[in-house]
């Protein structure tokens, strides 16, 4: 008789108990739930979770992802479902493809985002060819996204969960990339599900506060990382406004970002002064009112288009985009200089737009990610 090529829950044409799938497991409940879930569907599950930099240091730490105790709740969790679980060390390869950029960006006066260059370069590069060397026919993460098929193949879409959508920092998942991966929780319609899910299979995790930190940064302090990293990049210097005065002095420019205005130091001037510009090579932060950080136009590079026709294909799309990933997308027009390089105007300005940033593209209705790019210095106006 022949075979029932019937699709299983991953979308593919064969049983779940032939079905091989790495889940991505950063010991968190998200991805344990994927596991879990996954695992009881009969899948052939095989768990990976990276050691990202030195174990010893990360023992100790609390509210980062991949941190010694996270490779144990990964490991526990394995345990639970009965599926197998390797750590991976790629702590040079993390070094070498977010760490030492983060520190040079920051440096530049720019404002990284190193969570997207890990999903980049790291988890959907590295991880994802160990997976098929492992002989996976796909592979799972915890992340809030979903994966839609389309006329033209696998599209990228937002999360149900509005205040869980992670796509600002998937934007560069590539159509090759996209094609093998899943996101099982990207339908789910809050993060009480994910929770029950996790209390309904037994999970040591379930009650597991969320990570809130970039996973080698504790306690969310940039400057002491970056000092660290690259010893003298605190050296003090002046804080001046838009015409050069001199209005005080800063500790090290890489304790500031585009947009701050307090803790300066320079009060009692009349007017709310915000950082509007950091110039490294003079050491000087350059403040100004609130209307010298709005900003109207964008370049943008390094784009990764998820559109069905080539990117420069046209003069312009219009198109929704965000600039920061706690932000709402809005309206703009992406004309492209390139076919990775671009000039986006925002129909309505916004302010605190900063170098380093990803600038995301959205459909104009409905939950599509069309890619995005990485905002630079520029002519930026």
């Amino acid at each position: 008789m022949p075979r029932d090529l019937a699709l299983n829950s991953l979308g593919l044409p064969k049983p779940p108990s032939e079905t091989r799938v790495v889940v991505a497991m950063s010991g968190g409940v998200d991805s344990s739930v994927v596991a879990a879930m996954l695992a009881e569907e009969g899948y052939d599950v095989v768990g990976v979770t990276l050691q990202l930099y030195d174990h010893g240091a990360a023992l100790a730490k609390k509210g980062a992802c991949c941190a010694g105790r996270d490779i144990h709740d990964a490991r526990r969790v394995a345990e639970t479902m009965g599926f197998p679980h390797y750590v991976l060390d790629y702590e040079n390869t993390f070094r070498e493809a977010v760490i030492e950029e983060f520190a040079d960006a920051y440096l530049a006066g720019a404002t990284p985002v190193p969570c997207i260059r890990c999903n980049e370069r790291v988890k959907f590069k590295d991880l994802l060819a160990t997976a098929k060397d492992l002989d996976a026919d796909c592979m799972a993460t915890g992340h809030y996204i979903q994966r839609k098929l389309g006329d033209h193949g696998p599209e990228l879409h937002q999360a149900a969960d509005p205040a869980r959508d992670q796509s600002y920092f998937l934007f560069s998942t590539t159509p090759e990339q996209l094609a093998y991966l899943r996101f099982p929780l990207g339908h789910l319609k809050s993060k009480a599900e994910t929770r029950a899910l996790a209390a309904k299979y037994g999970l040591p995790v379930a009650d597991k506060p969320d990570s809130q930190d970039i996973c080698f940064v504790p306690n969310g302090n940039y400057a002491a990382v970056i000092e660290k990293l690259r010893p003298g990049a605190a050296d003090p210097g002046e804080i001046v406004n838009l015409d050069g005065n001199v209005l005080g002095q800063h500790r090290g420019v890489i304790h500031y970002t585009i947009g701050q205005r307090k803790g300066l130091g320079i009060g009692g001037l009349g007017e709310p002064l915000y950082v509007v510009k950091l110039d490294p090579e003079t050491r000087r932060v350059i403040v100004g009112p609130k209307s010298a950080l709005s900003t109207r136009i964008i370049p943008v590079r390094e784009i990764n288009w998820l559109g069905d026709a080539p990117f420069d294909s046209r003069a312009e799309w219009q198109l929704k985009v965000k600039v920061r990933s706690t932000r709402p997308p809005s309206e703009a027009i992406i004309r492209p200089t390139g076919p990775t390089t671009a000039e986006v105007e925002l129909l309505s300005p916004e302010d605190g737009v900063s170098s380093g940033q990803a600038c995301v593209f959205y459909a104009p209705e409905g939950s599509r990610i069309f890619g995005g790019g990485w905002i630079w210095k520029g002519q930026a106006r």
